[in-house]
């Protein structure tokens, strides 16, 4: 909303950040996987701005094969997010700004008092949902490192999985996929919880 933007910047701003929509999980994962692979473009720039002086294994490694995979996961899942917030900050009236700006109320206070209580309902949704889609995240772990290295990046979906189609558990993964389930419906029950709360 603020007015120091063009429009033409920010219909900019929100292609740039609407990207990742554009692709499926698959594609997102094999692209990652080609552009960190140590002949990738993230290698090659790494080594020609001097940052790394070889190969960097970001998949492989123990060190960063988690904080990449959560990068990835993060990339892939944001623009669900800005645009959810974009819409929150749109729906505040400015009279609660200038409310607040009345009453000698700076940035960071009309931040606090002002922007957050506002944004609270859709926060918590998309903390909600942020949670359950990644203890069910399987296809870009299991299309960048499988799980590895040595379960470093092992998920309860990658872990079930391996149990049914690879050692033919299937009722400990049925288990591990009931262990899914009720751990996303016990988030998704204090959720309504904390909403009927607030509605009351």
């Amino acid at each position: 909303n603020t007015k120091l933007i063009s429009p033409l910047a920010r219909a900019l701003f929100r292609v740039v950040y609407i990207l990742p929509w554009v692709f499926t999980a698959t594609i997102i994962a094999i692209l990652w996987r080609l552009m960190l692979s140590p002949n990738g473009v993230v290698n090659y720039m790494l080594n020609e701005v001097g940052l790394a002086s070889g190969p960097v294994e970001f998949l492989s490694s123990r060190q960063l094969a988690l904080p990449t995979v959560t990068f990835i996961n993060i990339w892939a899942g944001y623009p669900f997010y800005m645009v959810s917030l974009l819409a929150g900050l749109q729906g505040i009236p400015s009279e609660l700004y200038e409310a607040g700006r009345i009453d000698g109320a700076n940035g960071p206070q009309l931040f606090r008092f002002v922007t957050l209580p506002q944004l609270r309902p859709i926060i918590l949704s998309l903390a909600m949902l942020d949670f359950i889609w990644t203890v069910q995240q399987f296809t870009l772990i299991w299309m960048t490192t499988g799980g590895g290295p040595i379960h470093v990046t092992e998920m309860l979906s990658t872990f079930t999985y391996k149990l049914a189609f690879s050692s033919y558990e299937f009722g400990l993964a049925s288990t591990s996929a009931f262990i899914i389930l009720a751990i996303c419906m016990f988030v998704a029950l204090f959720y309504v919880r904390q909403q009927r709360a607030a509605d009351e």
